[in-house]
């Protein structure tokens, strides 16, 4: 396939800025792919969709303050380093910039010194691996003090509130970037969802900032996905079989529980207890083998994002979906709105 056939066209103004004031305020497009039924509703509405059979399955990832400035020892000259994957403890794959101040061996301070970091190779791609030395046993604390929030190259404004860049139930420490289907859920809508019965299972994949990078392969085929880190726990991976027992359904929140689930379900050819990094591309022609819907976020053109959806339900539907959210001016992107495929 053509990476064109996943375009569309977006006027800029649609592309939202800010978080709405309340997160479950949002729209939802709600798509039965059984009847092709299409409905404008709120995120507010969601409890009417699920019954006491269904899971959702959140990734409970936390974004880092990522971004780091700082200078080079001993010239002083600036840097800026955004870090992406945690390899090791100390060890991470960055990108710098400019790039030409990182050389392998080049040594960088941040914060006034309270974090210094060495280059420790050039890798393939113009990524760093670095080395951050620093007091204590974790880096984390460190990077609240003097890390900012990544924000993806097409939000312009400055995020008053770093909170809304992160899920209500974020938790484990590692992303580059939000799983932003998570944004619009609540502490209530969480505890509405419970007391109706909706099961909630939990995943981990630590967001990478290649999921805003744009595919520049011609076919679609040809492009190679970044790697993420994700883990699955029994207690999950054992929600999952009992909702597909009871004649559930299992809901991913995000494009990335999808990926976890279907990594997992790919990988090792059942929903087990894993922790391990993929780099799965899932685009029209994969078949699903642990996912009955996917509450997600509307896409950039000709993103692998948007190749995802059309795999789960139809390219061409899911292309006019997107011209009827243009027509009826839904938000677009991180925080913007939603859509619900069941």
């Amino acid at each position: 396939m053509k990476k064109q056939d996943f375009y569309y066209d977006l006027p800029q103004e649609l592309i939202a800025q800010t978080p709405l004031l309340e997160r479950d305020h949002s729209k939802m497009m709600v798509i039965h792919r059984d009847t092709d039924e299409l409905e404008h509703k709120h995120f507010f509405d969601i409890l009417s969709y699920l019954t006491d059979k269904d899971c959702l399955i959140l990734n409970n990832t936390k974004v880092l303050p990522a971004r780091l400035y700082g200078v080079k020892e001993p010239t002083g000259a600036k840097v800026e380093f955004l870090m992406l994957n945690q390899k090791e403890k100390d060890v991470w794959e960055v990108i710098t910039g400019p790039g030409r101040r990182a050389k392998a061996g080049a040594k960088f301070s941040f914060g006034d010194g309270i974090l210094h970091a060495e280059i420790l190779e050039v890798l393939e791609n113009g990524n760093r691996l670095a080395r951050f030395t620093h007091e204590g046993d974790s880096i984390f604390p460190i990077l609240e003090k003097i890390g900012e929030m990544p924000l993806p190259h097409y939000i312009t404004k400055k995020l008053e509130d770093g909170d809304r860049y992160q899920t209500v139930y974020a938790k484990e420490e590692g992303s580059a970037a939000a799983p932003t289907a998570g944004l619009h859920f609540t502490p209530e809508i969480i505890e509405k969802l419970k007391e109706k019965g909706v099961k909630i299972g939990f995943v981990t994949l630590h967001v990478g900032i290649g999921t805003f990078r744009p595919v520049k392969a011609d076919n679609i085929e040809d492009h190679e996905m970044h790697s993420e880190h994700y883990h699955i726990s029994q207690e999950t991976a054992d929600l999952i079989k009992e909702t597909k027992a009871n004649g559930g359904r299992v809901i991913a929140v995000g494009t990335t529980s999808c990926r976890t689930l279907e990594s997992v379900a790919t990988f090792k050819g059942d929903i087990v207890e894993a922790d391990g990094w993929t780099n799965i591309f899932i685009y029209p022609g994969y078949k699903f083998k642990c996912i009955d819907g996917l509450l997600t976020n509307f896409h950039l053109p000709e993103s692998t994002l948007i190749m995802l959806v059309s795999a789960f339900y139809d390219r061409e539907k899911v292309l006019k979906a997107y011209e009827t959210a243009v027509k009826e001016k839904y938000r677009f992107f991180s925080f913007g709105d939603c859509m619900l495929l069941i």
